[in-house]
């Protein structure tokens, strides 16, 4: 019988964009395989912070792009953003732990207008 090999997930990664005065985030990039290498990829290169979460990325993938992030993400952006905040001034931090049970709750089907 063959033995076969699962390959593993193509990367995905979520861009965001918060501006002062607006509401909440939104998500400005998003992709798997390629297109999240090349997101990844340009936000190094411009020194944007990048963070690992695959719960939160998955979250955010399923919000539409160019809208703002669900309520039920505030917390866990508000708590990234914070830690990005931060690193930005040379404080140390700890980077956010985010609870998958937490994150599974919010299962956003589009963000907000």
């Amino acid at each position: 019988m063959a033995k076969y090999r699962r390959s593993p997930p193509a990367p995905q990664a979520v861009a965001l964009a918060y501006r002062d005065g607006v509401n909440a985030p939104r998500v400005v990039a998003k992709g798997r395989g390629l297109m999240a290498e090349t997101i990844i990829e340009k936000a190094r290169d411009a020194g944007v912070y990048v963070h690992e979460s695959p719960e939160l990325v998955a979250l955010l993938m399923q919000v539409d792009l160019d809208q703002h992030i669900p309520p039920e993400l505030y917390r866990a952006v508000a708590e990234l953003l914070a830690f990005i905040h931060f690193l930005e001034r040379g404080i140390e931090a700890t980077p956010p732990q985010f609870d998958l049970a937490e994150l599974g709750e919010a299962s956003p089907s589009q963000g907000q207008n």
